[in-house]
């Protein structure tokens, strides 16, 4: 039976691909972003569901008025109001691979690397207690929690990301003290690549190479190769 891995994500795993101007922007093919790239080292014994939004945050509402749509604002971008619903729409599942951060470092957050910590840990134990999902007999799956990569220092806008960038150095350490005492697996995606987009927020196509060869080992550690 093949097996089935849900990634929940933002823009840096929706694909987003970076710009030199703040203009409307394209997504990385699939054979090139990393959920997709994923997939591929995996082989056809695996499954990758791909939910990823530009802009989501852990658990944060953000009343962008930028946006063209009022359904794309507010609450809509907060993960943790989508995420149960997400979850049990897409069971059965082996494993949910979180990685997501990057847009509570904004300037308007005010959070500190702990608190998102404890936000996507929050996440993790939406996963662990999905279990049933809706009227359902299905188990809660498999989590693991990604630190998103370190931000670049040349952003477009630096008034949305002041003081982003040496949070976001601290933020894969700090997820990980935080989940030692849950037992959620991270792994922190800096240890192989960084922001090195032009923006200094989104990830070049190797970059998202990088990340995806890095995960498949502790995708087959989590769940195993093969069902069978």
């Amino acid at each position: 039976m093949v097996k089935r891995i849900l990634v929940f994500g933002d823009s840096n795993s929706w694909g987003w691909i970076p710009r030199h101007d703040i203009q409307p922007t394209l997504r990385y093919d699939k054979s090139v972003r990393w959920p997709g790239v994923l997939g591929s080292l995996l082989g056809p014994d695996f499954e990758i569901l791909e939910e990823a939004l530009s802009a989501r945050t852990t658990n944060l509402d953000d009343p962008r008025e930028d946006l063209p749509s009022e359904y794309l604002r507010g609450a809509t971008l907060n993960g943790a109001k989508i995420f149960p619903a997400i979850l049990a729409s897409h069971l059965p599942l082996d494993l949910v691979i979180i990685m997501l951060g990057t847009n509570d470092l904004k300037t308007r957050f005010d959070r500190t690397p702990g608190e998102i910590a404890q936000a996507a840990l929050s996440l993790a134990r939406m996963v662990k207690e999905c279990e049933g999902g809706v009227f359902t007999q299905y188990s809660s799956p498999q989590v693991l929690l990604l630190a998103p990569p370190a931000l670049g220092s040349k952003f477009h806008d630096p008034t949305i990301w002041i003081g982003a960038r040496e949070k976001s150095l601290m933020l894969g350490a700090v997820m990980k003290d935080a989940a030692r005492a849950a037992n959620v697996p991270v792994f922190d995606t800096s240890e192989v690549t960084e922001i090195d987009g032009i923006d200094s927020v989104h990830l070049s196509a190797i970059a998202h190479r990088a990340i995806a060869e890095a995960v498949k080992p502790l995708v087959t550690k989590l769940i195993g190769s093969t069902n069978g």
